[in-house]
């Protein structure tokens, strides 16, 4: 019994780890009032920065807002894609002069 127990206690941590790394984008919040908001974005002035973010159809709590709400917009960063450039040619290594001779 107490084998059990112990066996289940650690599948369920393993699950737990498991599930939390398959979360996904870690998520982030700013807070401020609505300075512009279109169909497709909602902008919040948070100090004297302006924080455009993207508003996809569907986004929970998007409807009914106003400019100069104040709201706490929760977002994650995701990537749309991703352009792979070369790495930088590594320059040729100068060759050193070599000290020339006197005669003697």
């Amino acid at each position: 019994m107490r084998i059990r127990t112990i066996t289940l206690v650690i599948t369920g941590l393993l699950a737990s780890t498991i599930l939390g790394y398959a979360a996904g984008a870690k998520a982030y919040q700013v807070t401020g009032p609505i300075t512009d908001m279109t169909a497709d974005s909602i902008t919040v002035q948070k100090g004297s920065e302006s924080w455009q973010i993207n508003l996809p159809k569907g986004t929970k709590g998007a409807t009914a807002l106003k400019k100069g709400d104040k709201v706490t917009v929760y977002y994650t960063m995701t990537a749309t894609e991703i352009e792979s450039k070369a790495g930088a040619k590594k320059a040729e290594p100068k060759k050193e002069a070599t000290p020339k001779k006197k005669a003697a």
